[in-house]
């Protein structure tokens, strides 16, 4: 499996991935903030706001964050991005919202989503970029 570079360590991989959420992060929510001010419709400003997002995600985490495997087609590698990407990221963000925003409000619920799905999403960037989880052999 080829590599880009020189391997980067997971403790240099979380760091790097940890700078690329906070940015990412604020890049959702300022689209959240503009999206839900024109439409007042919280599930569909989170979808739009997701969807900025994860193209910058990908496009930041697959060049700096991770050692992408270049045998893996780009394509392939975002489509497992933004699939998982939807399934943890959306996913957990819009169950937030719908089950905590009549308790805690719209704002407070996002929050909770982010916070949730952040962790899984290192896994979930990690197996889409580099083809794996864990160290070693690819688990493609």
């Amino acid at each position: 499996m080829s590599r880009e570079g020189a391997k980067r360590s997971l403790g240099g991989k979380l760091r790097r991935f940890a700078a690329v959420g906070l940015a990412n992060t604020a890049i959702d929510l300022a689209a959240f903030t503009i999206v839900l001010s024109l439409t007042g419709m919280p599930l569909a400003s989170n979808l739009i706001a997701w969807s900025v997002a994860i193209v910058f995600s990908f496009a930041a985490n697959s060049r700096w964050s991770f050692d992408r495997d270049l045998e893996k087609p780009t394509a392939s590698s975002f489509v497992q991005f933004v699939s998982a990407g939807a399934l943890i990221s959306l996913g957990i963000s819009n169950l937030s919202l719908i089950s905590f925003q009549g308790l805690i409000g719209v704002w407070p619920a996002k929050l909770v989503g982010v916070v949730v799905a952040a962790a899984l999403n290192f896994a979930a960037a990690k197996w889409s970029i580099e083809g794996q989880l864990f160290g070693g052999a690819s688990r493609k």
